[in-house]
């Protein structure tokens, strides 16, 4: 549910080579399975139908058929050149029975009500400026008992942001609408959600990402020059290096969230 338009897309085939250089084939987001995992830790999805909004390149949305055993997954993104690539690597794993890629513009989700037992996202609603909307959008189409359960990058305050975060968030050249787990909790709460709960990831990501920026830096360089160019990666790590003081300071604050549809 990134929020760009069709015609120029954030996330283009450099970008996705880029990312999955960095974090692996199908992610265009930190942790890979492992935080995959970490986000529906305790969560039932055997035999469950699954929304993953943002999906990116589908890595994601195969994980959860593949080793969480959901009965189908739908990943769902506004930008084509990622839904396209999804779509090649489900067919690839022998999943097209089991695992489809909507890609449609930003609005309403394109699903009717009470369509899943489960919706997943992994770093992608920080695109999506109403977050009120979003939710209702959320709960809308969730069934009655349903659970939601999320990673996203958050900032921690709302408001007026830093000098360091104008600067991160310049950097990295995309649309992002951050805003602080509170805020977030507040509109799910808003949406009707019960038993919300916000889980901090900042510490494991300012560890991974510093890790991050010294493979940029050192053994990946090479390999990932060859694939994006160096201009492109020289300009990554300048984005990593200015991340890398909000992450510090305690300002970036990927977040962990959930909730449940209540029933009746």
């Amino acid at each position: 549910m990134i929020e760009t338009a069709d015609a120029e897309p954030e996330y283009d085939d450099t970008a996705i080579r880029f990312l999955e250089a960095l974090w692996g084939d199908g992610y265009l987001s930190p942790g890979g399975p492992d935080e995959v995992d970490r986000v529906v830790e305790g969560l039932s999805l055997a035999g469950k139908t699954i929304l993953d909004i943002g999906c990116g390149a589908g890595g994601i949305t195969l994980h959860l058929v593949e080793h969480h055993g959901a009965a189908h997954a739908i990943g769902f993104d506004v930008e084509r050149p990622v839904i396209e690539v999804a779509r090649r690597r489900a067919v690839a794993r022998g999943l097209s029975d089991r695992v489809s890629f909507v890609q449609a513009p930003p609005g309403p989700l394109p699903f009717t009500d009470a369509s899943f037992d489960v919706v997943f996202s992994k770093d992608a609603l920080l695109h999506v400026p109403d977050k009120d909307a979003l939710f209702a959008e959320i709960f809308r189409v969730l069934k009655p008992g349903g659970m939601f359960a999320a990673s996203n990058w958050m900032i921690s305050h709302d408001g007026e942001p830093s000098s360091e975060m104008k600067a991160y968030v310049a950097a990295e050249g995309l649309s992002f609408a951050m805003a602080s787990p509170e805020r977030y909790a507040l509109a799910m709460r808003r949406a009707g959600f019960a038993d919300v709960t916000i889980r901090d990831r900042n510490p494991w990501y300012r560890e991974v990402a510093r890790g991050e920026l010294e493979r940029l830096k050192g053994p990946l360089y090479p390999t990932v020059t060859a694939a994006v160019g160096a201009a492109y990666v020289d300009k990554n790590i300048r984005t990593w290096e200015a991340m890398q003081k909000v992450l510090d300071s305690g300002e970036h604050r990927p977040t962990h969230l959930r909730g449940r549809k209540p029933v009746g």
